[in-house]
């Protein structure tokens, strides 16, 4: 993890600092949200050689802004097993010095872990730690790249989430997160392999958060 956000930061110091009180197993919790997709900053370069093309500089994926949901169910008092869904994100993809060449929507269901350091104050912040897996699809070629047929290989890797709920009546709160998650994904154009791009983003946003 080579950006470790603030919220990161102050989750686990909040937790730290605040006395302990339980939230019960067998609650629910429906998060509705937005969160932005913000790969880093360089994705890792492609080598098009076998196209004709030689190796290429390197790839940039921007980031992308969607509607999100969450459901969380307690297995132990603290204890919650997350899901996360979304809209599909669609990123645009430049080469450096060369541009715009493609774009590609994805959905990033992951599955995490998360102890809440519930206590008797308004803040809760939480930590967690999951799988996600990543299904890219509608992938368009433009640019030095139009004509050709692009291919994103879908991506299993290891998430970590960290966050803080602030209180809002008895059974909502406002959610400020931020996720990191490991995405790799191997990129073909006309059928041949031309390197992995390493996307890795942070995923950080709000969300309304319900009980039950």
């Amino acid at each position: 993890m080579t950006r470790t956000p603030a919220l990161l930061l102050a989750a686990l110091a909040a937790a730290l600092a605040l006395p302990a009180a339980a939230q019960s197993r067998g609650e629910w919790t429906l998060g509705l949200g937005a969160h932005n997709v913000d790969p880093k900053s360089d994705n890792g370069s492609l080598d098009a050689t076998a196209l004709g093309l030689g190796p290429l500089p390197p790839t940039e994926v921007g980031s992308s802004v969607r509607p999100t949901i969450t459901a969380e169910y307690f297995i132990r008092d603290n204890l919650g097993l997350e899901v996360l869904a979304s809209l599909p994100f669609q990123h645009d993809i430049d080469i450096r010095g060369v541009g715009r060449v493609g774009s590609t929507k994805h959905l990033p269901p992951t599955v995490s872990l998360q102890y809440h350091f519930a206590n008797a104050s308004r803040a809760t912040p939480f930590v967690g730690v999951g799988v996600n897996y990543t299904t890219f699809f509608s992938e368009d070629t433009t640019g030095a790249l139009a004509g050709t047929d692009l291919s994103l290989d879908d991506s299993w890797g290891l998430a970590a989430h960290a966050g803080i709920d602030f209180a809002v009546g008895a059974r909502s709160a406002i959610r400020l997160d931020a996720r990191w998650i490991d995405i790799d994904t191997d990129v073909k154009v006309n059928g041949t392999r031309v390197g992995t791009a390493n996307i890795d983003p942070l995923v950080y946003g709000a969300a309304w958060v319900v009980k039950f």
